[in-house]
């Protein structure tokens, strides 16, 4: 007995040990990569010493004595905190995810690969003035001499993966531009849902889907109805866009922007707001950065990580921020190939060569790369396949791939000091379609748009004959021809992602802008008092009156009046009292919510079926068009349920049947009192790292924060939108919120959803999350007193 025991003793010795150490391992892969920000750093190339101050937050204030020294040290500061995210867009924009996180991603990297963002790269780098691309070559070395020194205290990320990352090179920064611009393009998605479904819809009904606008004509072309019975409904481009979203790397999805006049502001000098609207994940999409070289750049604002210059923010003498402009910047067509060679496509009567790529694609876990075709028509790639089209071929010509040089609009717009060099820093970006709201400290105020828009023979088709180069392209708009507005006499601008111009501009912009509910509140909002300040704005940023409910909540009473039952006449009084507010404890918020998909379902279902309603629902300006268009007609052919045929159902009778659904649907899950209903007991909001839904992770790094109860949607000028069957969980809201008041940049307010940090160890990950849930600001400090005066942590680099 004696000898088992000390037997057994030794055993369990040997399993504390280990436990011990391996403990101690994860300990030291939890921990290794928080930086000491009070620690010096020797960072070479430097001319002069570089001051690196960080407030509480964690936010770097970087004070430097010339451009190559200051984007040197941001580049090592970007990495200390965001390396691993950073890494994960450069393999996206160069197609090699497959290489590290999962060999199920080999048709995404392919996708990725076609689109060529490393070719638009090239071009750009060729014609960037030298005095960017000492930059761009700067910060590149700032990141790399960041990698060199910590290869044993990379973050958990590059552990957990089994890989290190490569050098960081100037066209990876670039690449992020055309990444941008793609993540942009709604026609992506949108276009091809619409083709696939006019596959089997009457073309009564078809028609109906389009967005009316004056320069929109969509003629049906029997030729391009697809033979192919089992047309893929989920395509491998939905599969590279939904990795996109899981990853947390969505861009610029929706966005609010306005700016007052002196003439409108309590003190006299114009304020400026913008909200961009994107993936709500951990860590966040925005950097928050203050760079500084005494007497020549003083800038700040939210960096994309692995681009050194501020994108949205304020200097010493303008702010700036910016909204999608939703151009409709790509087309689709129909390529005639050769039955002697599917290489050869039919142009202006005469058999094109196609341009043919060879990808190899290294996959963890194989020990030989995969090779893999792209092949090229003079527009751009063969996109069918990727879009679930296996029965035709069919090309994409798309404004990311055009020229254009972002990173010199963002680097002279961080330079800007007054309107004229504003508008001069963005006559280039043309693949970023963005308008992009001013102020300064001058007194002025305006609103650009700045855009790569396509001019065409006719706007709007859903996918052109490709034999003939007369639907090519004919150049683009001119800037001097784009539409702004500076000083208008109402005092005051904004933008929401709507309509950007009325219908007697002579050119096509878009078709599928958001219906103007968020931009109505922002501008009753503007014009409900004489003056505002910060603390309006604050208010404004935090609203979440709901303009479409305005709308819809009448026509619903109405076609509601004649209810009997019990629970559905409490449920119809929640409405009927309500003031529109989609806070998260409101009944009538759930009520409204829930009965809004009811609707779709009751107008779209038994036409769709099972395979096509739910890609209709997952591009939702679809359906969100349409019933604001049945709203003003009251009629529409997709009102009458196509299976009770001895019958006709109206606009009235959808709504009866969505209502009943919805008090059915939320007495099971909350009982049979409306009134003790509410909407932030099913709309939540998580912020989830893109490791963090494997359940170990979490528990051990605690990677993930959340759920949170919150209200408003994505009609609210406080927006948290959900996918279609996620539960009700947001996953896009504001991504920053910032207000910049020209007459003290001192007393200016930002907020980040997550934190300066993407290790999860760190204290600064995450941090701001309260703040943001709460709809609350912090400070954004900008003058050197007030940086020192607030400042935590300061590191010498030299």
């Amino acid at each position: 007995m004696k000898i088992f025991k000390r037997v057994i003793t030794i055993i369990l010795i040997v399993m504390v040990l280990a436990l011990a150490a391996g403990m101690i391992f994860l300990n030291s892969v939890k921990t290794r990569a928080v930086p000491d920000y009070n620690a010096n750093v020797d960072l070479e190339n430097l001319t002069a010493p570089v001051t690196v101050y960080r407030d509480s937050l964690g936010i770097p204030h970087i004070y430097a004595d010339n451009e190559e020294d200051l984007y040197r040290t941001v580049g090592y500061v970007m990495a200390q905190d965001r390396l691993w995210q950073m890494d994960l867009m450069r393999r996206i924009t160069t197609g090699s995810l497959s290489e590290v996180l999962d060999p199920g991603l080999v048709d995404a990297d392919l996708l990725f690969r076609a689109l060529d963002f490393p070719g638009k790269s090239a071009k750009v780098l060729a014609r960037t003035d030298p005095e960017i691309i000492s930059c761009l070559e700067a910060f590149a070395d700032g990141i790399n001499q960041f990698i060199n020194q910590n290869q044993k205290k990379l973050s958990f990320e590059f552990t957990m993966l089994g890989y290190k990352p490569d050098p960081w090179k100037p066209i990876h920064t670039i690449n992020l531009i055309g990444y941008m611009a793609w993540d942009l393009s709604s026609g992506w998605s949108t276009d091809m849902a619409l083709y696939k479904m006019q596959q089997v819809l009457p073309d009564t009904l078809f028609q109906e889907l389009l967005p009316e606008l004056k320069f929109q004509s969509i003629p049906v072309f029997p030729e391009y109805m697809s033979s192919d019975e089992t047309l893929e409904l989920q395509s491998s481009m939905d599969d590279a866009i939904g990795i996109i979203e899981e990853l947390g790397l969505q861009v610029f999805e929706a966005s609010n922007n306005w700016a007052v006049s002196g003439k409108k502001s309590e003190t006299g000098m114009p304020i400026m707001a913008n909200d961009m609207h994107l993936g709500l994940m951990s860590p966040g999409i925005w950097y928050q950065m203050h760079h500084v070289i005494e007497g020549e750049l003083n800038v700040t604002g939210v960096v994309l990580p692995g681009s050194p210059y501020v994108i949205a923010g304020h200097n010493e003498d303008i702010g700036w921020g910016m909204t999608n402009v939703t151009v409709d910047d790509l087309d689709f067509y129909l390529e005639t190939i050769n039955p002697a060679d599917s290489n050869q496509y039919l142009l202006d009567g005469a058999w094109v060569d196609m341009r043919i790529a060879e990808e190899e694609i290294v996959v963890k876990g194989l020990d030989e790369p995969l090779t893999r075709i792209n092949r090229y028509t003079h527009r751009g790639p063969v996109v069918s396949e990727f879009k679930g089209v296996k029965d035709k071929v069919i090309s994409a010509r798309w404004q990311g791939n055009e020229y254009s040089n972002e990173v010199r609009s963002i680097h002279l717009l961080n330079r800007a000091g007054n309107w004229t060099e504003f508008r001069d820093a963005v006559t280039t970006l043309n693949s970023v379609n963005q308008n992009i709201v001013y102020a300064d400290r001058f007194g002025n105020i305006g609103l650009q748009t700045s855009a790569g828009i396509p001019i065409r023979r006719e706007g709007g088709i859903l996918v052109y004959p490709g034999d003939t180069s007369l639907y090519d392209w004919m150049g683009q708009i001119p800037f001097e021809e784009l539409p702004f507005t500076y000083n208008p006499e109402c005092g005051y601008v904004s933008s929401a992602n709507n309509k950007t111009v009325n219908e007697d501009y002579p050119y096509y912009i878009g078709s599928w802008f958001s219906l103007p509910n968020r931009i109505g509140r922002i501008r009753e909002m503007l014009e409900e008092t004489e003056v505002l300040g910060t603390d309006d704005f604050k208010r404004m940023l935090r609203d979440q009156t709901s303009h479409l409910a305005l709308k819809m909540t009448p026509i619903y009473l109405e076609a509601l009046e004649d209810l009997v039952e019990e629970v559905e006449a409490e449920a119809y009084q929640q409405l009927a009292s309500w003031d529109y507010d989609m806070k998260s404890s409101s009944p009538a918020a759930l009520i409204f919510e829930i009965m809004w998909l009811e609707l779709t379902r009751a107008m779209f279902h038994d036409e769709l079926g099972d395979k096509l309603y739910p890609l209709m629902m997952s591009n939702n300006i679809i359906p969100r068009n349409l019933v604001n268009r049945v709203r003003i007609t009251g009629a529409s052919g997709w009102c009458d349920d196509v299976n009770t045929p001895d019958q006709i159902e109206t606009f009235h009778d959808n709504i009866r049947t969505a209502f009943r659904q919805t008090v059915d649907t939320l007495s099971s899950m909350y009982g049979e009192d409306p009134a003790a209903w509410e909407w932030g007991k099913l709309h939540k909001v998580a912020l989830i790292h893109p490791m963090g839904s494997v359940n170990i992770v979490d528990k051990l790094f605690r990677v993930n924060r959340g759920p949170y109860s919150i209200g408003g949607s994505y009609h609210t000028v406080c927006p948290y939108s959900y996918p279609i069957g996620s539960g009700f969980v947001a996953d896009h809201g504001a991504s920053e919120r910032h207000i910049f008041n020209t007459a003290d940049w001192d007393q200016s307010w930002s907020v980040i959803p997550t934190g300066t940090s993407g290790v999860p160890a760190s204290p600064h990950y995450l941090d701001q999350t309260t703040l943001y849930i709460n709809n609350q600001f912090h400070r954004d400090h900008f003058s050197r007193e007030a940086v020192e005066t607030n400042s935590l942590y300061r590191a010498e680099f030299e």
